[in-house]
């Protein structure tokens, strides 16, 4: 990649931070002085920890990067780096252009001004002219939606009078490169499908948007790559599937569901699972699968006698609970013998027409006549976003948990009901 199409170059960057332990700090101060008078040379335990190390990755201009990572990765300490707001402790952060950022509620606003004047203060900060500012100035306030209070005092807005404000700044002032935090999920659905389709916007203009999200389906509907921070390294930078894949393998949460240990079970217990896992069409335990892609669910167990015409179910369910399918070997006359010992299962899955979203899974073995084992919410899995329906457009949980095959098609003519 030229230097002439890089817009963020971030190489090696570190950012430490000094924590103090200290577990008999003094609440008072007659509790701090006496501790002064007795221990006058006491020091708190000091840890050095690192929040960023060795970060490394480069977005060209007009690109989406995505930036995506669980809570604590290190994603909006490196967002407060690339826009200068904390400094970085080692490494070099290279942007060409300047930066428009939305880390939080009310970032760069002055309380005590209205959101005219605000606009006016974040143009110049921009190091934009007051011409310029002018000029977008209605586009602003029309995208935002706060025209009615728009000579109040940004400190009587609503959270998401902020948000609607602060992005609608950030995007049409004139920014080279667009930062945005996960700050856009305190909006409403429709004010976040404007600003997805303002990022489009501006990445086609030829400006680059650096984007932390936890929804997937905004990643994989308008990034073009994506970075995934774990414990504040970089785990993946390349394609979107790719990232979505690495983040929904949980942050490196065991592969193998153990359910040795689960006392939350019920069942009289002559077999008991051991553990569940899912593996892919080539056989790779994953904790992520595709919609409509094949899979395969794997029931380890452990039986204290023989047993006979062993029957076993899947439940697949939302993460409240809302039973989506059951997959159970008896609905196709499908029953096992089993010798005292150990052993596994396997239920093979031809696809899920279902969203990107987190699944929970309930797994059962019984008798048609009586329950051995069950145990509930035994592992959850992620169904990660792909373009299904080859538009580019996914659908949202608003839009319902399921997939259907469907097409639609103009028709002659009108039925009636006569």
């Amino acid at each position: 990649m030229s230097s002439s199409e890089i817009a963020i170059s971030v190489q090696n960057v570190g950012k430490a931070y000094i924590i103090r332990h200290d577990r008999t700090a003094p609440t008072t101060l007659g509790e701090a002085v006496a501790r002064r008078l007795h221990h006058p040379f006491a020091r708190a335990e000091r840890e050095q920890f690192w929040a960023l190390k060795d970060v490394s990755f480069e977005a060209r201009r007009g690109e989406v990067l995505g930036l995506i990572g669980s809570n604590g990765a290190g994603k909006s300490t490196l967002l407060k780096i690339l826009s200068r707001i904390t400094e970085m402790t080692e490494g070099e952060a290279r942007l060409y252009g300047r930066v428009g950022s939305l880390l939080e509620v009310s970032t760069g606003f002055n309380q005590e001004l209205s959101g005219r004047e605000n606009i006016f203060l974040n143009g110049t900060i921009l190091g934009m002219t007051r011409a310029e500012i002018r000029r977008q100035f209605d586009a602003i306030v029309d995208f935002s939606g706060v025209e009615r209070f728009l000579d109040t005092p940004v400190k009587h807005y609503s959270s998401g009078m902020y948000v609607r404000l602060g992005f609608a700044v950030a995007a049409h002032l004139r920014s080279e490169i667009l930062i945005v935090d996960e700050v856009l999920a305190v909006g409403d659905q429709d004010f976040q499908r404007k600003c997805l389709g303002k990022m489009r916007d501006v990445a086609n203009d030829g400006r680059t948007v650096l984007l932390v999200s936890h929804n997937m389906v905004a990643i994989s509907n308008l990034c073009s790559q994506a970075v995934v921070l774990r414990a504040g390294r970089v785990a993946y930078a390349g394609s979107v599937d790719g990232a979505t894949a690495e983040y929904s393998s949980r942050e490196g949460m065991a592969l193998v569901g153990d359910l040795v240990r689960r006392r939350d079970r019920s069942g009289s217990g002559e077999i008991r699972c051991v553990s569940l896992a899912i593996r892919d069409a080539a056989g790779r335990l994953t904790r992520a699968v595709r919609p409509h892609e094949p899979f395969e669910l794997v029931v380890t167990w452990h039986a204290t006698v023989a047993l006979y015409e062993v029957v076993l179910s899947i439940d697949i369910e939302l993460l409240d609970g809302t039973r989506l399918t059951t997959m159970y070997s008896a609905f196709r006359n499908e029953a096992f013998a089993v010798q005292a010992g150990s052993g596994a299962f396997s239920c093979h899955v031809s696809g899920l027409p279902l969203r990107p979203d987190t699944y929970s899974v309930n797994v059962f073995i019984g008798s048609y006549f009586a329950v051995h084992d069950l145990v509930e919410r035994a592992m959850t899995f992620e169904v990660t976003p792909v373009d299904v329906f080859g538009t580019g457009r996914l659908p949202e949980r608003s839009h319902g948990a399921l997939l259907a095959d469907y097409q639609w098609r103009a028709t002659e003519a009108a039925l009636t009901t006569s």
